[in-house]
């Protein structure tokens, strides 16, 4: 059998909950385990720079990890370049510096005043002194897909019907109508995240490892053995 590869969706700075999924994935498979993590990182929690310290840290400790790119972290990047930044992807035109997008807990934790009564423009100016070049540079690198033999790991999903070098950049990491809704084989069982539901659920064709942390839910790691697919959870491993 081959050696199991674990899942992590979304974090969203709660370096807590990050930890304790680490936990479950050491207890069930090592210090050494690999694991694949699904983006969306960043914004929302309140240790956002640290969630990154860590990933950073794990994969210079040369930990089989591999971390994707997830559309809060474009969209980090889309601020940084202009402050007025809206991904074409995105429907809902929310810019980051607003509530719901969670950017401004993500500034304040590498120590940018982030009142809301402050010009976003200071805001701005800040955030660029603030983040570490090696954090921007380490983010404008991550990969949007990883694949094995039996899955294709992407943060929220693909465009049923096209090959996978033929999917547009922004769908693997917005799309929801079309790929949620849709039973289509992709001939691979599809891992994501993205869209939040009460714990990592599977389907005919995909399996949704988001559990909810946005909304301070556990962050429950999916072990995967071929098509097989296993919760951890504090009480132990349940198939899914």
């Amino acid at each position: 059998m081959t050696a199991p590869i674990y899942a992590i969706g979304d974090i969203h700075g709660h370096l807590d909950l990050f930890e304790a999924a680490l936990d479950l994935v050491r207890d069930d498979g090592g210090a050494k385990a690999e694991i694949v993590f699904l983006g969306d990182y960043i914004d929302r929690g309140l240790s956002s720079r640290q969630v990154i310290e860590r990933l950073m840290s794990g994969q210079d400790a040369r930990l089989p990890w591999t971390c994707l790119m997830g559309n809060h972290e474009e969209v980090l990047l889309g601020f940084l370049a202009d402050p007025g930044y809206h991904s074409p992807h995105n429907a809902a035109v929310i810019p980051y510096l607003h509530p719901s997008a969670g950017g401004r807990e993500a500034l304040a934790s590498y120590g940018v005043d982030t009142d809301p009564h402050r010009a976003d423009a200071g805001i701005h100016a800040d955030a660029l002194r603030a983040i570490p070049k090696r954090h921007i540079d380490w983010i404008t690198g991550l990969p949007r897909v990883r694949e094995t033999p039996d899955h294709i790991f992407v943060h929220a999903g693909l465009r049923p019907g096209l090959p996978l070098a033929d999917q547009d950049p922004g769908d693997l990491l917005w799309i929801r109508a079309g790929f949620l809704d849709d039973e289509t084989d992709h001939g691979r069982l599809v891992i994501h995240g993205h869209t939040p539901v009460a714990q990592p659920e599977r389907h005919r064709n995909r399996i949704n490892c988001d559990g909810g942390a946005t909304f301070r839910r556990p962050i429950l790691p999916v072990r995967l053995q071929g098509r097989q697919a296993y919760l951890l959870t504090p009480e132990g491993a349940h198939p899914l």
